[in-house]
């Protein structure tokens, strides 16, 4: 990308960014009668920053298909509410044992392993509970339930996390690279995409393109991030680094080398760009962001 278009793809992030932000702020604005202590490592972690990459595509593949942003936007709530639950398991002792997240202690390092826990749990209760109180439509509600838990449950998401885990005993071989990669983070990006799909009710052949965009946009994301670890540094990733060799985690760069990883991140990349062709025009800001994501350095 040139300068002025890296400056722009920044701009429109942070605008959609502050819209998600905002609508995070209102929704958890009174979390009556749950504890205080809990709301506060709730709000703790969602307010912690990050791209809000996820929300974001909900959003801007709902318009991509014709829709509003305000159908999309529950959708982005609840998947931003899934991913930051995953962050604070994540980052227990007992899964990844990272003592920063975004630059500031871990939310088990702040508020204590318990609470991190029921933290986590509690964000995940509420995603559903935004998509079932805050979609008017019920067929859309449930639709996006369905494939909110399919993407992040044992099929998805969550299913990669055990696969990494178990991949930790294993020599780096990149099929099971891209195994866990397609679960642990390519699912919910494709769930994002797919989600924004169906708030706009988008026909099947843009539905699908959305989907297929999203699967390659999420492996490019990895890839990108398992390249990070080897190469970024604390003050960009806001996390410690060198962390997935020190625990043996099946990646890219240990499979076949940085070089190698950097040509399946742009392999990805322009598959992701491929699949957008049925929407034409309107994919611009999803062919620009796809780019971003891999030339990203945080």
């Amino acid at each position: 990308m040139t300068i002025s278009a890296a400056e722009d793809i920044r701009a429109l992030l942070k605008q959609s960014a502050d819209e998600v932000n905002l609508a995070l702020d209102a929704r958890l604005a009174d979390l009556d009668p749950c504890p205080p202590t809990l709301a506060e490592a709730m709000r703790y972690s969602l307010h912690a920053g990050g791209k809000r990459l996820r929300p974001i595509l909900v959003l801007w593949c709902c318009e991509a298909c014709g829709g509003d942003r305000d159908q999309a936007m529950p959708s982005a709530l609840a998947i931003e509410c899934v991913h930051t639950f995953s962050l604070i398991h994540d980052d227990l002792p007992a899964l990844d044992n990272d003592d920063f997240r975004r630059g500031r202690p871990a939310n088990h390092r702040k508020f204590g392993e318990a609470l991190a826990i029921l933290a986590g749990d509690a964000l995940l209760a509420l995603a559903f509970e935004i998509l079932s109180e805050d979609v008017s439509d019920q067929a859309l509600s449930v639709a996006m339930m369905r494939e909110l838990s399919t993407a992040s449950g044992g099929s998805g998401m969550i299913g990669g996390e055990v696969l990494d885990l178990a991949g930790q005993s294993s020599e780096p071989n990149v099929d099971e690279v891209a195994r866990i990669h397609a679960a642990k983070t390519a699912r919910l990006i494709q769930g994002a995409c797919r989600l924004g799909g169906i708030a706009a009710r988008a026909e099947t052949s843009r539905f699908n393109a959305l989907s297929e965009y999203g699967h390659a946009l999420g492996l490019a994301f990895q890839v990108v991030d398992d390249l990070l670890d080897v190469t970024g540094n604390m003050e960009d990733t806001g996390k410690q680094t060198g962390k997935d060799a020190d625990a043996g985690k099946q990646t890219y760069p240990r499979a076949v080398g940085v070089e190698e990883s950097r040509r399946i991140a742009d392999d990805m990349f322009e598959r992701a760009i491929a699949a957008l062709a049925p929407l034409g025009s309107a994919a611009s800001r999803l062919t620009t962001l796809a780019r971003y994501v891999v030339e990203r350095n945080s």
